[in-house]
């Protein structure tokens, strides 16, 4: 085959592909509990209401938001814009936050804190 039909051949090819290949699972589970890209646990925040975040503000320097970047999301995950216009990512319509007093992958020193912050586990 010419180089020029095999470069059209597989630029036909990838044009054919489902949108949603370019879908990411921004999450994974480690021990039963959901880590963002770098280890560390992520955390539900049971004042959160109706897709919005209650964290802002001193709250937020604690338990900084999980971000959501420009890929395509699919269910499970989603996203919410914050009160500043930056995207937070979403497990089952709840946003997620990290804490600053874990210091290394796999600890989940944040989980049960004042019995509103949990570990997702899914």
């Amino acid at each position: 085959m010419k180089p020029v039909k095999l470069v059209t051949a597989l630029f036909a090819t990838l044009l054919t592909l489902p949108l949603h290949a370019a879908d990411i699972t921004p999450l994974h589970k480690v021990g039963g509990v959901l880590v963002d890209a770098n280890g560390m646990t992520v955390y539900t925040f049971d004042k959160d209401k109706d897709g919005k975040s209650a964290c802002t503000g001193p709250c937020a320097e604690n338990w900084p938001a999980v971000k959501a970047g420009d890929a395509a999301l699919t269910p499970p995950y989603g996203s919410i814009t914050r009160e500043d216009g930056s995207k937070q990512l979403t497990y089952k319509g709840k946003p997620l936050y990290t804490f600053v007093k874990d210091k290394k992958p796999g600890d989940k020193s944040g989980d049960k804190v004042k019995d509103v912050w949990h570990a997702v586990t899914e």
